[in-house]
């Protein structure tokens, strides 16, 4: 993941507040970090379950 493009939502703050960064340049999964700790874990979620989760925000 240390190549991944690193996005978080427009909406977010510039004050580095409680935000996740997805790297969306993955066909099959979704890669998800906390942007407060970008060297932290990163959870792996598949690309289906993903736009489930964002469709019914």
């Amino acid at each position: 993941m240390t190549s991944a493009t690193w996005i978080k939502s427009s909406r977010s703050g510039d004050d580095g507040g409680d935000c996740l960064e997805i790297a969306p340049e993955f066909t099959s999964v979704v890669p998800v970090r906390d942007s407060k700790n970008p060297d932290g874990p990163v959870i792996v979620v598949d690309r289906a379950a993903w736009d489930a989760f964002t469709s019914s925000l």
